[in-house]
C-alpha cells in the first residue's frame, strides 16, 4: 500500500493524532488514545489497532497482554484531517485496562463523577 494517505493528516507538532475506538456494531465509543506515523500505518496493513503509548514511549499493540484485540473494520478521518476514528470489533468484549467494555465508564451526576459500567473481568486476572 502507498504511503501518501499518512501525509494528509495533520499531525501534532510531537508526530501524533488522536484517535477514537468505536465498536463497530453498536457505535459505543470504547476508547481514546493516540496514534504516530508507524503505528496507524502497521494498524491499516495488520488490520488490528496499534497505538503509541505516550507513557510508554513505545508501539502498543492493543491487547498484547490481556489478549483483547482490536480488529480494525474501517479507518476513517475527520473533515479537518486532524482526528482519526477507527471502528472496531472489540476482542473479548472488553477494551478497558480497568475490565470494563469501555474506557468511559463514569458520568457527571449531582457535581460528582459517577461509575456506571459495571468490572466485566477482574484486571488481577487480565494482566499478569
Amino acid at each position: 500500500m502507498n504511503d501518501a494517505w499518512l501525509n494528509e493528516i495533520q499531525w501534532t507538532e510531537d508526530g501524533l493524532v488522536p484517535v477514537i475506538a468505536q465498536q463497530h456494531d453498536s457505535g459505543r465509543v470504547v476508547m481514546f488514545a493516540w496514534m504516530n506515523r508507524e503505528s496507524l500505518a502497521l494498524t491499516a496493513s495488520e488490520g488490528y489497532a496499534v497505538y503509541w503509548s505516550r507513557s510508554r514511549n513505545r508501539l502498543w499493540r492493543k491487547g498484547e497482554e490481556s489478549g483483547h484485540r482490536q480488529k480494525v473494520i474501517d479507518i476513517q478521518l475527520d473533515c479537518d484531517a486532524d482526528v482519526i476514528l477507527i471502528k472496531i470489533a472489540q476482542e473479548g468484549g472488553i477494551a478497558c485496562h480497568t475490565g470494563r467494555e469501555s474506557c468511559f465508564y463514569r458520568s457527571l451526576q449531582d457535581g460528582a463523577w459517577q461509575t456506571t459500567e459495571p468490572v466485566l473481568k477482574d484486571p488481577k486476572s487480565i494482566y499478569k
